[in-house]
């Protein structure tokens, strides 16, 4: 199973679980510049090994691996979290700008010291007054003709780059997202390399730099803020794959559409997502493999008379707390699997010359959605994992609090799960993929009333789905069998497409309606959000479910049946989940939602005898997760 679950990739995650191993102190928590420093000293042992360069092209020292970058990375979540975030910053975000915004001028000159470490650097995008609304950041880069630079300034205090990662200590230079103006002309949002440090480590003249001080969690990552006052830089810190600047002045693109211009230089948090959702879904494996194995040696009570304590993972509602997270998280590494091979595709052909804008797009509503449902089950999967095993699940020395705080920030950066689901489904609503059309809710609103009602209610075909969901599994308890292909996998992927699309068409039908009414779209488009989002939700359920279908099918033989019912546990858990939304719209009868959760609670007692080899088969360094709670040759 665990060779099954490494897929393509297992060398790439077996050199960092090896590494993981010879790290192990870092678990043991040390004073904060302490520790900073020792998971800076480690980030550069990691890129001397030459694990990050994986991804990066030949010719600047790496493997032109992307597959396996990211499943590298993947793997770092089951040690320290700080060292995998500071490693997103430096590789992913910082190296990665480079690589997917510069030229070969930036490549020559920063990528071999970007990617061994020898530059550390700076993904300076969020500001204090605009997180998720990059279209509004308030930093400027204006350029001045007379002497060839452009002048980075921070014009109010809400424009002030914040929660900057590498910023506080060690960042010497930052890719800094600011506004364009060319001759007095805005061109809105770009990226340029400016130095923020010297090699002292003192802030250059005109920069800034602050400390944001202690966080929740990632106290080994040294997020900072940077205040830029008329620091000027060359010409050639403009990071123009996608926009040029000549000498004279002239502003050129490629890209005519600003908004697709945009959004196209937006491609770089595409990775950072990616990663981000494959790092959560890995801490939410680590959190399983202890609270299952101390579940499976820890007696509580038992049977009145009886000189034994029952063990907790023998008692139902211990199984209805951790096993269908546990099928939840099979599902999502598939999900997650998919990602990374589709996001390895996509900029693999771009390397080659060739762009599909319609694959680039369906990429990034992809990345976001996995992202944002990885993190959100890492949140809820820590949590439950630390009750599940009580007073010891509260103690550092165990882990659990450490990944709960460490984690808790992944649902708000690289995009703020709420937002990102939005994304998703204005992308399903409007054709966003092809006509780049803007993303804030004015935009939407007009675009969906203009065009996408056709699109979400005729496409739906919602009538032809409800018959085949008919002919699947009848509305109604059988006497006989109320079971009755309730572990048909067309059953369970046909009421969640059925559930996607009639959200969908819902929201087409109530944009347009409230249009048509003469309400302010900007107005409309507000009462609608949380149906928005739970379309876009609704959604990346149904496209999880159908890739651990996938998975299942192509298993091998000898793990096929175990792997089996924890699909059908993860299937039915999620229906079960919406049930009353089912039951509303007359998908389930009372009847039939009993009898699904009937077989959840069979299905949990199934998987039960296999839990403990099923995270086992996750392959968590044994240093990660052989805490005091877990006696390992009891586990």
């Amino acid at each position: 199973m665990r060779d099954y679950l490494d897929g393509p990739h297992k060398a790439a995650r077996d050199v960092v679980r090896a590494e993981l191993a010879a790290h192990a102190d870092l678990a043991v928590r040390l004073p904060h510049d302490e520790y900073r420093d020792r998971v800076l000293e480690l980030l550069q042992r990691s890129a001397a090994s030459g694990l990050p360069a994986r991804g990066f092209p030949k010719e600047y020292g790496g493997a032109a691996d992307l597959g396996g970058f990211i499943a590298g990375f993947e793997t770092l979540a089951f040690g320290d979290l700080s060292l995998m975030v500071k490693a997103g910053v430096q590789f992913g975000l910082f190296a990665g700008a480079i690589l997917h915004l510069g030229t070969e001028r930036h490549h020559k000159q920063y990528l071999a010291d970007a990617i061994s470490g020898r530059l550390l650097g700076c993904f300076a995008m969020t500001e204090t007054g605009h997180g998720s609304n990059v279209q509004a950041l308030g930093t400027t880069a204006t350029y001045d003709e007379a002497t060839d630079e452009f002048v980075v300034h921070t014009p109010t205090p809400a424009a002030r780059k914040d929660y900057i990662g590498n910023a506080a200590r060690h960042g010497r230079m930052a890719a800094v997202f600011a506004q364009l103006v060319v001759g007095g002309e805005n061109h809105g949002v770009h990226c340029l390399l400016v130095p923020i440090r010297g090699e002292d480590g003192s802030a250059l003249p005109g920069v800034t730099l602050s400390d944001c001080g202690p966080k929740l969690g990632l106290n080994g990552v040294d997020n900072g803020r940077i205040v830029f006052d008329q620091v000027r830089v060359p010409r050639a810190a403009l990071l123009d794959r996608y926009a040029q600047v000549d000498a004279n002045g002239n502003y050129t693109s490629a890209i005519e559409n600003p908004d697709r211009r945009f959004f196209t230089m937006l491609g770089t948090l595409v990775q950072g997502r990616v990663s981000v959702g494959g790092a959560a879904i890995n801490a939410s494996k680590v959190a399983l493999t202890i609270a299952i194995r101390y579940a499976a040696q820890r007696r509580q009570f038992g049977a009145p008379g009886s000189s034994e304590e029952a063990i907790l993972l023998d008692y139902r509602m211990h199984q209805r707390r951790l096993l269908p997270l546990l099928a939840r998280t099979y599902a999502l590494h598939f999900a997650q699997a998919e990602l990374v091979a589709e996001f390895a595709r996509v900029f693999d052909s771009e390397r080659d010359g060739e762009r599909d804008e319609h694959d680039r797009r369906a990429l990034e509503a992809q990345a976001a959605g996995t992202k944002a449902l990885g993190t959100w089950h890492a949140t809820e999967t820590i949590q439950q994992c630390r009750e599940a095993c009580g007073g010891a699940g509260y103690l550092a020395e165990n882990r659990l609090a450490t990944l709960k705080a460490d984690t808790d920030v992944f649902t708000t950066f690289e995009g703020d799960n709420t937002v990102l689901l939005q994304l998703v489904a204005k992308g399903l609503l409007t054709d966003y993929r092809r006509s780049f059309g803007e993303l804030d809710p004015l935009g939407t609103a007009r675009f969906v009333a203009a065009q996408a009602v056709e699109f979400a209610v005729e496409k739906a075909a919602l009538r032809p789905l409800i018959e085949r969901l008919r002919d699947a599994v009848p509305n109604r308890s059988d006497a006989s069998d109320p079971d009755a292909g309730l572990r048909d996998g067309a059953y369970h992927s046909g009421l969640l497409r059925y559930r996607e699309e009639h959200m969908l068409s819902g929201v087409a039908r109530r944009l347009k309606a409230g249009i048509d009414a003469g309400i302010d779209a900007f107005e409309v488009f507000n009462r609608c959000q949380d149906h928005v989002i739970a379309a876009g939700r609704a959604h990346v359920d149904r496209v999880v479910l159908e890739a651990f279908q996938s998975a299942v099918r192509d298993a091998p033989e000898e793990v096929q049946p175990v792997l089996q019912d924890v699909y059908d546990l993860h299937a039915l858990s999620t229906i079960e989940a919406e049930r009353a939304w089912y039951l509303e719209h007359g998908r389930l009868s009372p009847g039939r939602s009993k009898a699904i959760t009937a077989l959840v609670n069979d299905l949990c007692a199934t998987v039960r005898p296999a839990a403990p080899d099923l995270v086992d088969a996750f392959g968590v360094p044994a240093s990660a997760v052989e805490v005091p709670m877990v006696v390992p040759s009891q586990a």
